[in-house]
């Protein structure tokens, strides 16, 4: 399964570990990514999803999964949430 956000898309980061003696060595900056059940309340359904934390945070911030989908531009999300997001469309228009 991949390292990625499946709303957000975001995913693993490159980066040095630097020691006292200023030698580089890579590294992984992995996301913080948890599964989570998300309710939307147009649908009357539970998603689960596996999201990283700051995502989460956002969704919370915006007043829940359908606020923070309708308010998040298309090129911001993955193909996944946008399919999300248009059934969701759909129902708010209806």
């Amino acid at each position: 399964m991949a390292k990625k956000c499946e709303i957000s898309g975001t995913g693993v980061m490159s980066g040095n570990n630097v020691s006292h003696a200023n030698n580089r060595t890579r590294r992984r900056f992995l996301p913080n990514l948890q599964v989570v059940s998300l309710l939307s309340e147009a649908m009357g359904k539970v998603y689960k999803l596996r999201i990283c934390t700051k995502t989460l945070r956002s969704i919370e911030h915006k007043g829940g999964l359908d606020a923070y989908l309708m308010a998040t531009p298309d090129s911001k999300l993955t193909e996944e949430a946008l399919k999300i997001k248009k059934v969701i469309a759909t129902k708010v228009v209806a």
